[in-house]
């Protein structure tokens, strides 16, 4: 990712819960600056009434947008407007959209169409239409989850893999073996972005890692290696199917 990529953040304020704001910020900043932060909702309804405190907290301007027919969600088409505005400014190289509604899947296909990346966050609950429209699509429920810890034999405890189904075990084998050399082997980080590619919410927090290589390294069905750079401040991970 582009760590000085500057990105607008705009959220659904009817849509996401005020609890998630810290961890939502801070997951935000790995991936670029946000410049712009923008939530929407009609503010003199009480339910929004925990977000104040927040806003302020973090910084972010809050819009307000009357709720003018009743069935009807303002909220959204102001935020939509004020995306393709921030677009048409060309300030920002970047989007995050926080929301669980799939009304904002044609905005994300059109922002990417035009060259940004586009960031999703929202809950579990939200349509697959949405996160496939997004670059990369974060659950909120993970970001305030603890992940596993190593053991004593150094691999994450065994009980962190209750949700990886043989589904997942497949993707991965096949992401591996897309981004394979001759010999089988496969960088990971080109593993990593194969994966979103084709799933934008794989995350391996989704199944308690905090890293992609940690997942791997507990998963009998393949096969790890450590490789020296030519200059040797780093080393680079590489994954085989066994």
């Amino acid at each position: 990712m582009i760590k000085d990529l500057k990105i607008a953040v705009l959220i659904d304020g009817d849509n996401i819960p005020s609890k998630y704001i810290k961890e939502m910020m801070e997951e935000i900043a790995k991936y670029g600056t946000p410049t712009i932060k923008r939530i929407y909702g009609d503010w003199t309804k009480p339910h929004l009434a925990k977000w104040k405190n927040v806003l302020l907290e973090n910084a972010i301007s809050p819009v307000q947008q009357y709720s003018y027919t009743t069935g009807k969600n303002a909220t959204d088409s102001a935020m939509i407007i004020d995306a393709m505005d921030i677009l048409y400014s060309n300030k920002v190289g970047g989007f995050c959209l926080a929301s669980s509604d799939s009304d904002f899947t044609k905005l994300a296909t059109r922002l990417r169409e035009a060259g940004l990346q586009v960031f999703g966050i929202g809950e579990k609950k939200t349509p697959d239409p949405f996160i496939v429209a997004c670059d990369k699509f974060i659950y909120l429920e993970i970001l305030n989850t603890p992940v596993g810890k190593p053991g004593a034999n150094g691999k994450t405890e065994k009980k962190n893999l209750y949700n990886i189904t043989p589904k997942v075990i497949r993707m991965l084998k096949n992401s591996v073996t897309d981004a394979a050399d001759d010999d089988g082997w496969a960088f990971l980080g080109d593993v990593g972005s194969l994966i979103l590619k084709k799933h934008p919410n794989f995350d391996p927090r989704n199944f308690g890692f905090e890293k992609l290589m940690p997942l791997f390294k507990s998963l009998d069905a393949f096969e790890i290696e450590q490789r020296d750079q030519n200059t040797g401040r780093f080393k680079l991970i590489y994954v085989r199917n066994k």
